[in-house]
């Protein structure tokens, strides 16, 4: 079962997280940095969590909106919009990357969902601790990306139905990254947005969400493929 912990951003001030680890002797085990949708640090992103401890990493979820979290969507942009994502991203994830690698992890990485999503690829260029990450249908706007800056591989999922995320849009994406030289693993599913969250279903989710059990599955089924070959070897 997980716990809320603190830990220390690199500006010195003090933020919590959700710790999960895996079963037995998890020193060792890498680590993985899990970004929260814009509903803030609920209990479906502690279950994402938990799966992810339960394949073998070390999880850390940093509670960005400071113990604040809404099931209403438009309470939920209100909190988005006021997030500093700069400041979440080098200072928040960061210093959750930082706190694993102190706690034993040889190896570090970043997955997030939907504003999550985007938060980790900003993270690729402020964090360079970050061996690997993985970003679910989320992408921030791409003039306020470097790609020069990346040193990570990249995984991403989207959805061809995206209507906060244009799949026209991932393209560009692409494109970017391949003129910087970054490794960028790119997937795209016939969905809607957030397809992996079990909880996209009416009448909890805006018409724009849906789940989707079987893009979930396969996109779940390549992020670990993806984080096994880059967070459990030595190489990056």
């Amino acid at each position: 079962m997980g716990s809320l912990i603190p830990f220390t951003r690199p500006d010195g001030q003090t933020a919590q997280g959700w710790l999960e680890t895996p079963a037995g002797d998890s020193a060792s085990a890498p680590g993985l940095v899990v970004i929260q949708e814009w509903w803030g640090l609920n209990d479906q992103i502690k279950g994402v969590a938990h799966r992810y401890a339960e394949a073998g990493y070390r999880v850390l979820v940093p509670d960005l909106y400071r113990g604040r979290c809404t099931l209403d969507a438009q309470e939920a942009e209100h909190l988005m919009t006021g997030l500093d994502f700069a400041d979440a991203a080098s200072q928040d994830v960061r210093g959750a990357l930082q706190w694993l690698q102190a706690g034993g992890s040889p190896r570090v990485g970043v997955t997030g969902y939907c504003m999550g999503g985007a938060l980790t690829l900003l993270s690729t260029v402020f964090c360079p601790e970050a061996d690997a990450a993985a970003a679910w249908y989320g992408f921030p706007p791409l003039a306020y990306l470097d790609p020069a800056r990346i040193r990570a591989p990249l995984l991403g999922h989207f959805a061809t139905q995206d209507a906060y995320f244009p799949v026209a849009q991932v393209a560009e994406l692409e494109a970017l990254m391949a003129q910087a030289g970054v490794r960028f693993e790119c997937h795209r599913y016939e969905a809607k947005h957030a397809f992996a969250n079990e909880l996209a279903v009416p009448p909890h989710c805006p018409p724009t969400n849906a789940y989707d059990p079987a893009a979930a599955a396969l996109a779940w089924d390549r992020t670990l493929d993806f984080l096994g070959r880059h967070l459990a070897t030595a190489d990056r």
